[in-house]
């Protein structure tokens, strides 16, 4: 009988232990929790695709935080994430979200200035970069969707969230699409934005040019959005379906455009055909297919 609990003795022990350990770190789970990523931190975790998210659609263009994918690195700037290109010196595209709690009171804060949270070795575009150049420093993430706190103003005056864009489609085109969407979030809807531009060679208002910054930063030939809109609501990605409103916009980088962003409307499907991205990834085939390929009425 001594010699039979000499023999538990050990084996009890070992299953205290045991289940203690699987205690601790339970398979498939990490042993640390999900920390919230930092404005200048990459993540491509599912908390990427939550609700409200800024890369809720999507990551059209496969971006990855790598280094190595030097001209398509996903980069989180905490208010909007987008896919860097270091060769061109700019994103290929930007994604956000607006919503009632984007908008608030505080003023533009015109602080453009250089990311220093760029990967080491990268070109810092200064924030005179653009001067002299004929063209504006036009946002992607405009600063009028980030008016919730000076932070997220702030965020949106670096100049890796800046492409040289014509005056007139800056400022009047552009600028009159950025003020609908944001009509459509005040009178009770959300929105999901993603912007980007494409080839090279533009004209603004000293004439064609195919770079700025001594040829750091390439001028785009196009420069497009698309919007998804949604009532107010939650579970946002499981209620698109084939009826949501999609409006696709791209217009040329030219100081002759017609202030009506209206006239520069497409079909999702153009601009993917144009620059290769999968824009609305994260929507089911069967909707995406109709999505894709719907133009809307404007206004």
């Amino acid at each position: 009988m001594r010699n039979q609990r000499l023999f538990l003795a050990p084996m009890i022990i070992l299953l205290i232990f045991g289940s203690c350990a699987r205690k601790v770190i339970a398979p498939g789970k990490p042993s640390t929790g999900k920390v919230p990523a930092a404005p200048g931190t990459a993540r491509t975790d599912s908390t990427l695709f939550a609700d409200n998210s800024n890369l809720l659609l999507g990551n059209p263009s496969g971006a990855t935080a790598d280094t190595s994918n030097a001209d398509n690195y996903l980069y989180n700037q905490g208010y909007y994430i987008e896919s860097y290109n270091r060769d061109r010196n700019e994103p290929n595209w930007v994604s956000w979200y607006v919503g009632d709690t984007s908008l608030g009171s505080i003023d533009r804060s015109n602080d453009f200035r250089p990311d220093s949270n760029l990967p080491a070795g990268w070109y810092e575009v200064p924030a005179n970069g653009y001067s002299g150049s004929g063209f504006d420093r036009g946002h992607n993430c405009p600063s009028g969707d980030r008016t919730s706190s000076t932070a997220a103003n702030q965020a949106t005056f670096l100049m890796d969230n800046m492409i040289p864009q014509a005056p007139h489609n800056n400022q009047q085109t552009w600028g009159n699409l950025e003020a609908y969407g944001r009509s459509l979030v005040k009178a009770g809807d959300e929105i999901y934005v993603i912007m980007g531009s494409y080839g090279a060679g533009g004209t603004g208002s000293n004439g064609t040019a195919s770079s700025v910054d001594a040829g750091k930063v390439i001028v785009p030939s196009n420069i497009w959005k698309v919007i998804v809109v949604l009532p107010n609501g939650n579970n946002d990605l499981s209620r698109i379906d084939t009826s949501t409103r999609v409006i696709a916009v791209n217009t040329p980088n030219i100081n002759t455009i017609s202030s009506d962003w209206t006239l520069y409307i497409c079909a999702v499907k153009d601009i993917e055909n144009a620059t290769g991205y999968t824009l609305l990834s994260n929507i089911p085939n069967t909707v995406r297919s109709v999505l894709e390929n719907k133009k809307d009425a404007g206004k």
